[in-house]
């Protein structure tokens, strides 16, 4: 086996009472491929700062080989005082590094290099990180959820990308279809400690299982010896005090050894409060259109969703998916065509838009709308502490700020708060975001249980595969299809993939305008000083909207505000229906104008 590029032995760190981190133990070699796995907050993003140098631990050592050139890609990417995306991945680069890799690789990201960080999207500022670190084209690379904000063609182009180049990798992220791809080895951390295998992602689950299940037989057997031991103690002390003493001094180490055991984290307790179920037909949507402009997003799509439908909706950042879902469940009326929903319907949703949360509001706060000890769980009362704990968070959580929860925490807080409403459909935008695989398998299985109806967005493969009964895709130029089965189940169908689809869609466009004498051949356009104004400022006025509407929603809740406060109720009223109303507006003219910029980065 060739030496270790990076290696770290006996890595302890602690914050708190609990160690974090215990004896961690982690060597990768050129061109090894590892995944990185544990539960939400076992430490996975702490090992790999220490791999990268950022953090030192309490005791251990890190070992890099010299000369190797290591690129570490952070959750939450850091641009400083860069004025463009081109100039922070040029950053990167170390002298004598090829500067065309970094403007090939931020265009086929889908960047200009032009954009200013401090306006970027979530999507976008994770494009210019994994450009950052892929230009120099470094021995090891450390990746700390590289799909997070990336929708499916992007996921798709970084794994081959990734599967083209002979560097190391160590991976850490929720996307398993992503980590079954590209991984060679599994490190799992777990209560501080690396279990590895030399096998892939595909091989983990199973294997888990199996180490989970032969230490609660030899807990059982622990507990069993200690019994016997006691037993003893009491009834069969014999005269030979020498052997004795020693008998007694290895019970004290078998209560030791059982007290200090950490045992495995518990899976989250997830189920949606499920209202009457409503009627046969959900949906009925009969050639349906959406346009902005010229661009069309939606034309002429029709479909009939029965109630028990697990319906997943998958494209391109920007394809229209939201505004299909918008236009599907009455939020948004179609420029063309007619929607009708079934009787009864009771609607629950999760949106991606978590910056609606106010940070400095508390856990037991964002679950209880403020003021009480008790969630309304379907209309029933339950205590905030118990169903905090239903998602795996602990009662001293409760006044945690919202600011500094994990973002896997604050992916079971959404869920937590979407749940809770008695539903019979169930509208979820990117649940899967930073949960971890035990509480996905969880989410799966709820999913899978709920009564009702399910529409989902998501760029999760697997999970697409094992939750939905049909995909809806985007063709081009506004056109939507309906394929039945899952994501796989959706590529075989249509016998190409969507980023195929999405260059051939673009080349099309290019051709046409070419044709056309477009004014592509001359000048080319620029969006003028208002339109960069208004695709810098509509993101944060929307998410003030959002606040907005959560707020007012907050105060709608109370279902006796009508009797308690008429003129509270319809100021509460008033003020949701206007901010819902200017969150529409401001989420058209923002997609106008990015399907503008598009086009123009485009041409």
């Amino acid at each position: 086996m060739p030496p270790p590029l990076i290696q770290l032995k006996d890595i302890a760190l602690t914050f708190g009472g609990t160690p974090l981190l215990s004896g961690v133990e982690l060597s990768v070699s050129t061109a090894e491929r590892v995944c990185l796995i544990g539960r939400n907050g076992s430490g996975k993003s702490t090992l790999l700062k220490i791999a990268a140098g950022l953090v030192e631990p309490d005791s251990g050592s890190r070992f890099v080989q010299p000369g190797a050139t290591i690129r570490y890609l952070p959750q939450e990417p850091d641009f400083g005082a860069h004025k463009t995306t081109l100039a922070y991945v040029e950053a990167g680069l170390n002298p004598g590094d090829d500067h065309y890799q970094a403007r090939y690789l931020i265009e086929q990201l889908g960047l200009s290099g032009d954009e200013d960080p401090a306006h970027v999207s979530g999507g976008e500022a994770r494009r210019a990180a994994l450009a950052r670190v892929l230009a120099p084209a470094p021995d090891i690379l450390l990746l700390d959820e590289p799909t997070n904000h990336l929708d499916l063609t992007t996921i798709e182009w970084l794994e081959g990308e990734l599967e083209s180049r002979r560097c190391a990798l160590v991976i850490i992220s929720h996307d398993r279809r992503f980590l079954s791809n590209l991984s060679r080895s599994t490190a799992w951390l777990d209560r501080g400690q690396i279990k590895q295998i030399d096998r892939g992602f595909s091989a983990f689950e199973a294997w888990r299982d199996e180490v989970l299940a032969e230490e609660e037989r030899d807990q059982h057997k622990l507990d069993r010896k200690i019994v016997n031991e006691e037993h003893w103690l009491r009834y069969g002390v014999s005269g030979r005090r020498k052997r004795n003493v020693k008998r007694l001094g290895n019970l004290h180490a078998l209560r030791d050894q059982r007290r200090t055991y950490r045992g495995a984290t518990g899976n989250a307790s997830l189920a949606a409060a499920e209202a009457d179920k409503s009627g046969k037909l959900v949906i009925e949507a009969k050639n349906i259109g959406k346009s902005f402009g010229d661009r069309k997003i939606v034309d002429g799509f029709s479909i009939r969703v029965q109630r028990g439908d697990r319906i997943g909706i998958v494209g391109p950042n920007g394809a229209g998916k939201t505004t299909l879902i918008d236009m599907l469940t009455g939020g948004s009326p179609p420029d063309s065509g007619t929607i009708r929903l079934g009787a009864n319907i009771e609607m629950a949703t999760l949106d991606q838009h978590r910056e609606s949360l106010d940070p400095k509001s508390t856990l037991a706060d964002a679950l209880t709308g403020g003021g009480s000890d008790h969630v309304m769980i379907g209309g029933k009362p339950k205590h905030v502490v118990s169903y905090m704990k239903d998602f795996l968070f602990a009662q001293e959580q409760m006044r945690t700020p919202l600011e500094v929860l994990s973002g896997g925490e604050r992916g079971r807080l959404m869920l937590a708060r979407s749940l809770a409403k008695a539903s019979n459909l169930l509208v979820l935008d990117e649940p899967t975001n930073d949960l971890d695989l035990e509480t996905l398998d969880v989410l799966e299985e709820m999913l899978g249980d709920y009564e009702g109806t399910v529409i989902l967005i998501s760029h999760d493969r697997d999970f697409l595969d094992r939750v939905v009964t049909s995909v809806i895709a985007p063709e081009g130029d506004g056109i939507w299809i309906e394929y039945a089965g899952g994501y796989t189940d959706m590529l075989a169908q249509r016998g190409a993939d969507l980023k195929r689809e999405a260059v051939k869609v673009a080349e099309e466009k290019r051709e046409a305008r070419v044709a056309a004498g477009s004014p592509s051949t001359g000048p080319k356009r620029r969006l003028n000083f208002n339109e960069k104004h208004a695709l810098e400022t509509l993101p944060k006025t929307m998410a003030k909207l959002q606040a907005e509407i959560a707020k007012q929603q907050r105060i709608l809740d109370d279902t006796d505000l009508y009797k308690k406060n008429r003129k509270k109720f319809d100021s509460a009223s008033d003020a949701l229906t206007k901010a819902q109303k200017e969150l529409q507006e401001a989420e058209d003219k923002w997609l106008e104008l990015e399907v503008l910029r598009e086009e123009i980065e485009q041409a």
